[in-house]
């Protein structure tokens, strides 16, 4: 990939597309192409051709998606599955039909069967039954996947995807109804530290294990591949390493610096039991992650004050 070379970020606003901006533009991209939602609605057909005809981005990174936790997915299944399939079927033709060179599509690695062999290499996609509480979003994934193989096998265009672990950092959304696990609970351990709250309950038994990569490492993995990486086989992007949800909250406790008991609730579903990636493959292409959790937890909760801050 030409870094001079003109290069649209769908969904540059997002926890991903804003991490791909920041690491693009520190290796001296000069030519980025971005656009607000208000600007430029990607589940419209039409106007996501037009961008694409008068623009003429030669790259694309697709990262623009409809995003959420269990609740979210749980609550708005039809949204998760149309807004979507949408979103990429819209640009990975326009993009196709006007000669972009390479495309990236994003992922998530909730295209893998909930009971998935551990630590879940590639070829377990469509091996099994994947986790309800996330299938619509997760169906989505797939297919946007699968839209990348079928252009590349038919059109020859070259177009990859990566699937990346559960992902945090600047950026994330911090909403209590629609957020992911890690940001949900820094947002409810910090608020529970202010009121002086003698406990805080997380959903589940907190046995569940999960991986944490930060965003920015999650970007320069894929800003890699895009360069060094052609091929129709999917990579995952991970850390390579897990810890149980009751494990994540006390060390978010521990640095927040809230001193109160973290409760579980069995009552509330746990998910998929665990969700490790093998990222052997990523490795075999040279890239490892660099930023330790605790760090990453650390600088993330440092931006969430800084935002909170700024909104009083």
């Amino acid at each position: 990939m030409d870094l001079s070379a003109r290069i649209f970020i769908a969904g540059h606003r997002g926890l991903v597309g804003a991490a791909l901006v920041r690491r693009l533009t520190a290796l001296g991209a000069s030519n980025l192409i971005v656009r607000t939602h208000a600007e430029l609605d990607l589940i419209d057909g039409t106007a996501t051709t037009k961008f694409f005809d008068d623009e003429r981005p030669e790259y694309v990174f697709l990262a623009a998606a409809k995003v959420g936790g269990i609740k979210a997915n749980d609550t708005y299944p039809a949204e998760f599955l149309r807004d979507n399939l949408a979103i990429q079927t819209n640009v990975i033709h326009a993009a196709w039909a006007s000669g972009v060179k390479k495309l990236c599509f994003l992922g998530s690695s909730c295209i893998y069967p909930k009971l998935a062999p551990q630590p879940i290499g590639e070829e377990s996609l469509l091996t099994g039954t994947l986790e309800p509480t996330n299938e619509w979003y997760a169906i989505a994934k797939i297919a946007g996947l699968k839209m990348c193989q079928a252009y590349r096998k038919q059109y020859g265009f070259d177009a990859i995807s990566v699937m990346p672990t559960n992902l945090y950092g600047p950026h994330d959304n911090f909403d209590p109804d629609t957020s992911h696990v890690l940001p949900a609970l820094l947002r409810r351990i910090h608020e529970a530290k202010l009121g002086d709250a003698p406990a805080v309950v997380i959903w589940g038994t907190g046995s569940p294990l999960r991986e944490f990569l930060h965003v920015d490492d999650m970007a320069d993995a894929t800003v890699h591949l895009m360069r060094h990486y052609t091929g129709e086989q999917h990579v995952n992007v991970g850390l390579g390493s897990d810890l149980s949800i009751l494990q994540l909250a006390r060390l978010i406790a521990q640095i927040v610096g809230y001193t109160g008991e973290i409760k579980t609730d069995p009552t509330k579903p746990d998910g998929t039991p665990r969700k490790l990636l093998n990222v052997e493959r990523l490795h075999a292409q040279g890239w490892r992650a660099r930023i330790e959790l605790a760090d990453g937890i650390a600088s993330t909760y440092r931006w969430y004050l800084s935002q909170t801050a700024s909104a009083a």
